[in-house]
């Protein structure tokens, strides 16, 4: 076997981290190609080469899914072993840069320069016990843990099907997530693959500051990003009074969006962390004496079990109350000085805005609109969601000033499997099983932070979620969530990953007992429990 020992899994992770995938990197398009080949060295996949596929994802990025198919084919019961291979940049590295994906080397260099790390971190490399680098953490060990499992699962011949998904781009937009759930369905049918458990690897986070609680999630926190274009009235700095700024506009809303309890949701005695700033910026694009007339605002927004429509509805009066308060300020303003002023600041819904805009236009000027903005490759799909609304504004200036309200991708579903009978025996044996351990396990119910499960086991009413389409403005040109094919991937969900410290800080690092013989282990009582259920 080649990755059946503590030694051998080491090895593995070193080298899937030296496979450089960078979010929208050329290794990120490589990296399935390269794990692929490296699948095919065992002869199970040898002798079944279409098991191991590459699905399209976009812009030459691919999924990829392996399939341990028991010889009899009566059995059906199927565990998906979800991962990401994509990994966050890694600048804040400095003059270490090169050595971020060679965990060995890396954590050898931090000890030539300890005095350079936060004394959690310098104590952590002192012990021993760490392994450095991008990616060791989040997630490349989950992809290392799967592996670890469906070789012994074909050694073995355990009764139960495998599948392996790892996907790019989770740490973006999860388009690797979303394109596969299509593929997932087609695999489901072509073998005839019952799906009982959707088991993800994350690692466990920290929920405090010198946290050692290893972590165990049966289910993920949603996330939302309500946003806003904020379209004043331009003019000169030497009449500064002749127009009025998107960014005097922008500042009432964000006084009143960052950390609004309003938005706060709480379950099984766990809340939801509070909304934030993701970006706050104005849209010139050079430096001029005009003042700013436009900007946009992108707000965090975790859930628990509210939808995009009650999550807009109080996004909503959240921003016409700072509207008021502006309009109230800016009118006094006018009285001091003796103007007339602009008016009243209005708050308008996107899908408002687009059907003034369809009334007014003929289709061919609205279309052009759209191909401008969704051609334009530099816009990610936030850029182009900001640029649309604004298209329309600029369109319709008699409606300024104004803020429109919409959602700018990604969008993650919430889910959650707890007091399912199945995933309560699981939850009970793992933590049973560590209890003798240096890494006793904690069942949370929520995930905190956002997890490619949100895209399975999908439960709530479409239509709930029409108001997300009709105000999502690059809905449908570029960016999609397949929610019909979500419901039909229907079973448990539960998260069991390594323990490690740091994500996507230049002191990301895992725990080497922990990831290499512990985690392993608990899997496989996981995976026990759940061929005992069936």
């Amino acid at each position: 076997m080649f990755w059946n020992t503590a030694e051998a899994m080491e090895d593995l992770l070193c080298e899937l981290t030296s496979w450089e995938s960078r979010t929208f990197s050329q290794g990120e398009k490589d990296f399935p190609i390269k794990l692929q080949a490296k699948l095919r060295q065992l002869p199970y996949f040898q002798k079944y080469k279409n098991y191991v596929r590459l699905h399209d994802a976009d812009k030459g990025r691919r999924s990829l899914t392996a399939l341990y198919r028991h010889p009899d084919t009566d059995i059906k019961n199927t565990v998906v072993l979800l991962s990401h291979f994509d990994t966050v940049q890694t600048e804040e590295y400095g003059h270490l840069e090169p050595f971020a994906f060679e965990p060995r080397i890396l954590t050898e260099k931090f000890g030539e320069e300890a005095e350079t790390l936060p004394e959690a971190a310098r104590k952590d490399l002192e012990s021993g016990d760490y392994l450095f680098g991008r990616g060791t953490m989040d997630m490349k060990m989950g992809l290392v843990l799967h592996l670890h499992l469906i070789e012994q699962a074909i050694v073995e011949e355990w009764p139960m099907n495998l599948l392996i998904v790892t996907v790019p781009d989770e740490e973006v937009d999860s388009v690797g997530m979303r394109t596969v759930v299509p593929e997932l369905l087609r695999l489901q049918e072509q073998h005839e693959l019952s799906y009982s458990l959707f088991l993800n690897s994350e690692p466990s986070f920290t929920q405090r500051p010198g946290d050692g609680l290893h972590y165990i999630y049966t289910g993920a926190m949603g996330k939302i990003m309500p946003a806003a274009l904020f379209f004043g009235k331009e003019t000169h700095v030497g009449e500064p009074l002749s127009g009025i700024t998107a960014t005097y506009m922008a500042s009432y809303v964000s006084q009143d969006m960052e950390w609004n309890p309003s938005f706060r949701e709480e379950k099984f005695g766990e809340k939801t962390p509070l909304p934030v700033s993701l970006q706050l910026r104005d849209l010139k694009t050079e430096y001029s004496t005009q003042t700013p007339y436009r900007a946009a605002s992108l707000f965090n927004v975790f859930t628990l079990e509210k939808d995009a429509e009650e999550i807009l509805d109080v996004f909503e009066r959240t921003v016409k109350k700072a509207m008021e308060r502006c309009s109230s300020d800016y009118k006094a303003l006018c009285r001091r000085e003796g103007i007339e002023g602009m008016g009243a600041v209005r708050t308008i819904r996107y899908e408002e805005l687009y059907r003034y805009v369809v009334e007014k236009f003929d289709e061919d000027i609205i279309g052009e609109s759209v191909r401008v903005v969704t051609e334009e490759e530099s816009w990610d799909d936030r850029e182009q969601s900001v640029r649309l609304a604004g298209e329309w504004m600029l369109l319709c200036p008699e409606l300024a000033p104004a803020t429109v309200i919409f959602y700018a991708p990604p969008y993650y579903p919430s889910v959650n499997s707890s007091y399912e009978k199945k995933i309560e025996k699981a939850v009970e044996e793992i933590e049973k099983a560590s209890e003798s351990s240096d890494f006793p396990i904690k069942r949370i119910h929520y995930f905190n932070g956002i997890c490619d499960l949100s895209y399975v086991n999908y439960e709530k009413d479409e239509s709930e979620l029409d108001v997300y389409r009709r105000n999502t403005p690059v809905w449908g040109e570029g960016y999609t969530v397949p929610f019909r094919e979500m419901k039909k991937l229907q079973a448990p969900v539960l998260n069991v990953g390594p323990f490690g410290k740091d994500p996507h800080q230049r002191t990301e690092r895992l725990h080497r007992e922990n990831a290499f013989r512990h985690t392993p282990e608990m899997l496989r009582i996981l995976l026990k429990v759940w061929q005992e259920a069936e």
